[in-house]
C-alpha cells in the first residue's frame, strides 16, 4: 500500500513539474561591432582615376558606425581606425577579440582588370570557388608585405600563393553560418535598398577575416576600376546610400540573432 501511493505521489510530481514552465534562457543581444576601414596609411589599396581605396572605405566606415549608433544607443561601435593611418591585418582580428566584440564588418572597395565590371560582393571565410575570388583575396591580403616581420608574424604566408588561402579557409568554421546569414541581408540590401548590382555572397580565404573570434564579413562595396561606379562612390549621396544599405543589413541581422530562440 506504501509504495502505491509512494507512486502515485511520485506522478503527481512529474505531472507538475511536466506543466512549470522551465527558467528561460537569457536572451542574446549585439552589444558591440567593430567596423573596419581597409587598408590606410603607407597602404593605400586599389585606386580608381580619382581616389584611393583607403579614402572611400574610411568615409563609408564611419558613416556606417554613426547610423548603428544613432539608431542603436546600447550597441557599442569601435572602429579600427578612425584617421588615415596603417593598422597590421592581425591587429585588426585582435581589437575585436580582445573587445570581445559579437560582430566584425571589414569595409573595401574592389578592382578588376576589366573596366566593365562593376557591382557589390561580400565575402565571408572560406575555400575560394573561383579565380575572381582568389585574386580579391590576394590583393587584400597582400597588405601584410608592408608590415614589420610579417613572415614570422604570419607563419610564412605568401599572399601569392593559393596554397596559402586554402589552408586559411579551415579557420571560422565556427562562425560561418552566422557569418553567411549577415553577408545575405548585406547584400539583399544593396540591391533592394540601395540599387546596386550585387554579385552575390561569396568565400575566400582573407587573412583580416582569420582570426577574428566572431562572426564576420569582408564587404567590397563596388569597383574603383570602374569609371561610374568611381564616379558613384566619390559622392556623398552614394557613400550614404552604401552606408545606409550596410546598416539595414546589420539592422536585418541583428533582429535575426536576437529573436532567434
Amino acid at each position: 500500500m506504501k509504495n502505491i501511493i509512494l507512486i502515485f505521489v511520485l506522478g503527481i510530481i512529474v505531472s507538475l513539474c511536466a506543466f512549470t514552465p522551465l527558467e528561460k534562457r537569457p536572451q542574446y543581444k549585439l552589444r558591440l561591432v567593430v567596423i573596419d576601414a581597409g587598408h590606410g596609411g603607407k597602404d593605400p589599396g586599389t585606386h580608381g582615376k580619382y581616389v584611393q581605396e583607403k579614402e572611400i572605405a574610411l568615409k563609408v566606415a564611419l558613416e556606417v558606425g554613426k547610423t548603428i549608433k544613432k539608431n542603436f544607443p546600447d550597441v557599442k561601435v569601435l572602429y579600427t581606425r578612425m584617421t588615415d593611418k596603417f593598422v597590421d591585418l592581425q591587429e585588426r582580428a585582435a581589437i575585436a577579440n580582445r573587445n570581445h566584440a559579437d560582430l566584425f564588418i571589414s569595409i573595401h572597395c574592389n578592382s578588376n582588370n576589366s573596366k566593365a565590371i562593376a557591382g557589390t560582393e561580400t565575402y565571408t571565410m572560406g575555400l575560394h570557388t573561383s579565380e575572381g575570388n582568389l585574386e580579391v583575396a590576394k590583393r587584400e591580403n597582400s597588405a601584410i608585405l608592408l608590415e614589420d616581420n610579417h613572415e614570422k608574424k604570419y607563419g610564412g604566408y605568401d599572399p601569392d600563393s593559393p596554397m596559402g588561402h586554402i589552408l586559411f579557409a579551415n579557420y571560422q568554421s565556427a562562425y560561418m553560418e552566422n557569418s553567411l546569414r549577415f553577408a545575405s541581408h548585406v547584400e539583399s540590401q544593396f540591391e533592394k535598398r540601395a540599387n546596386r548590382h550585387s554579385r552575390g555572397v561569396r568565400q575566400a580565404g582573407f587573412i583580416v577575416l582569420w582570426k577574428t573570434a566572431m562572426p564576420s564579413a569582408l564587404i567590397e562595396i563596388g569597383f574603383l576600376s570602374n569609371l561610374t561606379e568611381e564616379k558613384y562612390l566619390r559622392t556623398e549621396e552614394g557613400r550614404s546610400n552604401i552606408a545606409n544599405a550596410i546598416y539595414r543589413g546589420f539592422k536585418a541581422y541583428k533582429e535575426d540573432m536576437e529573436t532567434t530562440d
